[in-house]
């Protein structure tokens, strides 16, 4: 099925683009969140000025990223757990840890954005990247810290 991307989807595509996929991931997952049209002639010929609009939506909400991205560079975020003899925690930081964390102080990120390949076991410093949107990036810091 042949359909129009009204968002960028990781592994699929990006906005206003016409790609192809199966039937029922259009119908039951696509379609209902809005995420994209249906590639009818109509839609086709409208391709255009749906192409605008969302290179205008694209172009504010990458300003707005960068904004955070300089924002959220200079932030530390702080965590004192539990570890043992050799500095290793019980338990770990995981990225909904670290969302939360940055939801404390005004950053509104998905978990699932927070590139962290496995969770934080040891005490330390940590230099942590996260994608915001269209390919923009930022680090934050994490002090994890013995606690007691």
């Amino acid at each position: 099925m042949q359909i129009i991307l009204q968002e960028d989807i990781e592994k699929l595509g990006t906005r206003g683009e016409v790609v192809s996929v199966a039937e029922g991931y259009a119908r039951n997952f696509l379609l209902p969140r809005k995420l994209a049209l249906e590639a009818s002639p109509g839609n086709l010929k409208r391709l255009e000025k749906i192409r605008t609009t969302l290179a205008k939506r694209t172009t504010t909400e990458r300003d707005q990223a960068q904004k955070q991205a300089e924002l959220l560079n200079g932030v530390t975020l702080n965590f004192s757990r539990k570890a043992g003899e050799n500095d290793q925690l019980f338990g770990s930081v995981t990225t909904a840890d670290l969302a939360q964390a940055l939801a404390g102080q005004g950053f509104e990120i998905d978990k699932r954005r927070i590139e962290l390949a496995d969770p934080i076991k040891v005490v330390g410093q940590y230099e942590i990247t996260t994608k915001l949107v269209h390919g923009v990036t930022a680090a934050f810091k994490v002090n994890v810290t013995r606690e007691g």
